[in-house]
Order: C-alpha cells, then sequence, then structure tokens
C-alpha cells in the first residue's frame, strides 16, 4: 500500500515529487531513503505478459549501466508482491518491484487509464517511466511508453543529468 507525506496528486516536471513508500519485493521502500540519489520508476500493466516481461529485462540488461550512472531503478504495477517475487525471479531482476494494489502511486503519478480490451472497456496502467532527480524533483516523464529502444533513451536521459 503507498502513502505519501503530501495531499497533492498532481506531479508536473521540474516539481518535487512527494514523499512515499510502498510494499516492494525488498522491503518497505521509502522515496526519502534514496536522498541525493536518482530515480528511474517504471510502470507496467501487469506481472509475465509479453510486453512487461521485454520492458523488465530490458531494464535487467542495463542494470549495471543505470547503477554506473548512479541510478536506483524500480518496477511499479496493481500486481501483488508473491507475482512480483515470481516476476522478479523468474527473470532475475536485479531491482525490486513495487506492488500498488490500492493504485496510491498509480494516482500519484496519473498512469491509471480507460481502454478497450477485446471490444470491452478496462482501466488499466498505461505504460509510463518517472526520472527523479537526485533532489527530488520529477526531470523527465515518458507516457504511453513504446518498449523497443525505451530503456536506452531512459539511461541517456539519466547520463544527461550529471552526478
Amino acid at each position: 500500500m503507498g502513502s505519501f507525506a503530501e495531499d497533492s496528486l498532481s506531479i508536473e516536471v521540474g516539481s518535487k515529487v512527494p514523499a512515499f513508500s510502498a510494499a516492494s519485493t525488498g522491503g518497505e521502500f521509502r522515496l526519502s531513503d534514496l536522498k541525493g540519489r536518482k530515480l528511474v520508476l517504471y510502470f507496467y500493466p501487469k506481472d509475465n505478459t509479453p510486453g512487461c516481461t521485454a520492458e523488465a529485462g530490458d531494464f535487467r540488461d542495463r542494470h549495471a549501466a543505470f547503477a554506473d550512472a548512479g541510478a536506483v531503478v524500480l518496477g511499479v504495477s496493481r500486481d501483488s508482491l508473491a507475482s512480483h517475487a515470481g516476476f522478479r525471479s523468474k527473470l532475475g531482476l536485479p531491482f525490486d518491484l513495487l506492488s500498488d494494489s490500492d493504485e496510491a502511486l498509480c494516482a500519484l503519478f496519473d498512469v491509471i487509464r480507460a481502454r478497450k480490451l477485446y471490444g470491452k472497456p478496462v482501466r488499466g496502467i498505461e505504460r509510463a517511466t518517472f526520472l527523479i532527480d537526485a533532489s527530488g524533483r520529477l526531470a523527465r516523464e515518458w507516457r504511453g511508453v513504446k518498449v523497443p529502444g525505451h530503456v536506452d533513451e531512459v539511461l541517456e536521459a539519466v547520463r544527461a543529468l550529471g552526478a
């Protein structure tokens, strides 16, 4: 379950990201624990689906480069911690996954979208990535992400932020 230090639910590029915490595969995650470090927070629809598996694999394969650039990578979906643990293990992910079953983080980052699946309306997570700089401000956002080439684009943005 996510929780926030502030009531504001709109984050714009350049603004401070409200302090938040969420359950993760590595225990309780707190944004405040990353003070002075960059964070790549990527939202994806569902564990063990083709696009999400490809995206997680791309972040896994470039993880060392993100770490060398001073960034922490975290994935977020509405899946349970048990689902995340299996997905993480199956893919050998070197980063934690946050469970947002109450959609608190999804609301904070405005990633829930209505769409059609087999002709029926469903609510789901829009694939999106957010880069938070070392001072806790939202530096970049990518919405409606297409997986091919995305991780490399994010890595370049992380490197452009410098130390």
